[in-house]
């Protein structure tokens, strides 16, 4: 029912005047059903009212939750993107690390190659030295046997 073309308050029905007639009907019989016609509409009004306010906060209360939902939507995409974001830097920094550790790896690796190599020349020239005294060392045995083989073949 449209409320504009037809708007009845209980007023209305409680004043409503009827023109009485000969035959007509039951006067107190209608003005009881006024009465109650009245309080029937009055108590729909309240009716109405208390849910239309309802109806009002609850409408309020889903705006409130959409715009919940909405902030938290944003913040899920938000921390998703962070979490993507921080997984990327983790992953470049691993890599970074990841890459000096391989190049300091390589130079320890030259380092010790390059000092193995210094151990192994040195050790090839203590050879040689050693080799050298041993030949000197033989040299002079021989000579100082020599010379004794020569005393003893003197003397006998």
């Amino acid at each position: 029912m449209n409320d504009d073309a037809f708007n009845l308050t209980p007023l209305d029905v409680r004043k409503q005047e009827f023109r009485k007639s000969l035959r007509g009907y039951d006067t107190l019989g209608v003005d009881d059903f006024r009465a109650r016609v009245a309080d029937a509409l009055e108590r729909a009004i309240r009716e109405r009212q208390v849910l239309e306010e309802r109806v009002s906060a609850l409408t309020e209360q889903l705006r409130v939750f959409r715009e919940r939902e909405k902030a938290m939507n944003e913040a899920l995409v938000a921390a998703q993107q962070l979490r993507q974001d921080s997984r990327a830097a983790a992953e470049r920094e691993g890599q970074v690390i990841l890459r000096e550790a391989e190049a300091n790896a390589k130079r320890l690796l030259d380092e010790a190659k390059a000092a193995e190599s210094a151990v192994k020349v040195r050790m090839a020239e203590t050879e040689r030295q050693f080799q050298q005294y041993v030949g000197g060392f033989r040299a002079l045995l021989e000579r100082q046997l020599a010379e004794l083989r020569a005393l003893d073949g003197h003397r006998g």
